[in-house]
């Protein structure tokens, strides 16, 4: 069988290495890929399982051979992504898309295994809005607003009506064929893909950095820890962030790091950033005033998401916030600024900013999802303008500015790469 994962992981060790099967059911771990012990081996090949458990011991300066045998399984549906529950069941690309939010805390297998009907999920959907977006299952958080979002559980009886009809409220299976995605081949089955272990379950790593040393950084993304991981031993280290606002939902978004080597962290719900020195581990939180941070985490989603850090430029640093605001925070004083660049802009509300990047001169480019555009704030004179992406509804995000000034963005409805070059404020896609 080709483009089966196959996977090995030493018996004590976090390291999990996995290889691909070619067209001839050949698959092989290099040497310098895996240590000499005694190894569990796991498969992925949706529609299939092991036929037993499979393990290898490994010797130092020889090779161990394993033959993998694989059985159909029965129980596919626990084996199906998102996306393949998605190709699987009935129903229109709007109905369709309306559950995208759901995988922000799980994933599709849950509401189609549920057996709520339509006048029981308005009340499931109603309570599950009143969640933060960094909630999972085994550790879910109230919004401290959880009571205003849930109200009128009927606003939810369009996406209720389509989940019970594609879950088990009416029959113990499923009355549609369950589909599933190709396994990899060719090319594609000449890849090694290394994951590394976390400590705790609940654990949402979110942004990630690898520094000059090699050693991965990442945000966390439901709890307050910042961590990092060394990729050559697997040992974890994590660094508690402080609460501000201890009453909130817990966890960071953004991750980026500044020319000294420190490390800025958007802390959502926490109403603040956070620097981080790797050298004293120690963290500086820059917390919103209260004129910008009384109950602003009661309006909507998030505060405080992104950063961008250019501090040799001008010592300040931008951070984004809700319903299209920016502020700007000045590191010796400890002041924000607020901006609001879409205060003049032709297009209704609601506006989301999602990624924000200085250019070499410290000015702000935003991108801006809902009305597709990119965006941008003269460091100086806090004048704003915008400029439309080529692909409408193309939903630009995540930006990041090279060195030549140039921002690149990904278009996440659009599916394009695009670049604006800031200089000569031309797009390309």
């Amino acid at each position: 069988m080709e483009g089966v994962v196959v996977s090995a992981r030493r018996d004590g060790s976090t390291i999990t290495v996995s290889v691909i099967s070619d067209k001839q059911g050949h698959f092989g771990f290099p040497a310098n890929r895996l240590e000499p012990g005694h190894y569990a081996l796991a498969i992925r090949a949706v529609g299939y399982e092991l036929e037993g458990a499979a393990a290898a011991d490994l010797k130092a300066g020889s090779t161990a051979t394993v033959d993998i045998q694989l059985r159909r399984t029965t129980n596919l549906a626990s084996q199906l992504t998102s996306a393949e529950w998605l190709m699987s069941m009935p129903g229109t690309d709007e109905q369709k898309a309306s559950l995208m939010g759901c995988v922000n805390c799980h994933t599709l297998e849950r509401p189609v295994r549920s057996t709520y009907t339509a006048d029981e999920l308005t009340k499931v959907i109603s309570r599950m809005m009143g969640y933060a977006s960094g909630s999972e299952p085994i550790r879910p958080q109230r919004r401290v607003n959880a009571e205003a979002r849930a109200a009128n559980p009927e606003k939810y009886r369009k996406l209720a009506d389509y989940i019970a009809s594609i879950n088990l409220s009416r029959e113990s299976t499923w009355e549609y064929p369950l589909k599933t995605l190709p396994r990899p081949t060719g090319r594609a089955t000449r890849v090694i893909i290394t994951t590394y272990g976390l400590p705790r379950p609940a654990i949402m790593p979110h942004d990630v950095l690898v520094d000059e040393h090699g050693t991965a950084w990442y945000s966390d993304f439901g709890e307050q820890y910042f961590g990092k991981l060394d990729p050559k031993t697997g040992k974890v280290t994590e660094f508690p962030v402080p609460k501000p606002k201890p009453d909130y939902p817990e966890g960071m978004l953004d991750l980026e790091e500044d020319q000294g080597g420190n490390f800025w962290l958007g802390m959502m719900f926490q109403g603040a950033i956070a620097r981080f020195d790797p050298r004293s581990e120690q963290f500086k939180v820059y917390t919103a005033p209260d004129v910008f941070n009384d109950d602003g985490m009661k309006k909507s989603q998030e505060r405080q998401r992104e950063v961008t850090v250019r501090y040799g430029v001008d010592g300040k640093v931008w951070t984004t916030e809700d319903d299209g605001e920016i502020d700007r925070v000045d590191l010796s004083t400890g002041k924000y600024e607020r901006f609001q660049p879409l205060k003049n802009y032709a297009g209704q509300p609601p506006y989301q900013i999602y990624g924000i990047a200085a250019d070499s001169r410290d000015n702000l480019y935003f991108a801006e999802n809902v009305h597709s555009f990119i965006g941008r704030i003269d460091a100086k004179t806090g004048e704003a303008k915008v400029y439309p992406t080529p692909t409408p509804h193309a939903y630009p995000r995540r930006v990041q500015m090279d060195a030549q000034d140039r921002l690149w963005f990904g278009e996440y409805t659009g599916n394009r790469l695009g670049m604006f070059d800031t200089k000569t404020e031309k797009f390309q896609e």
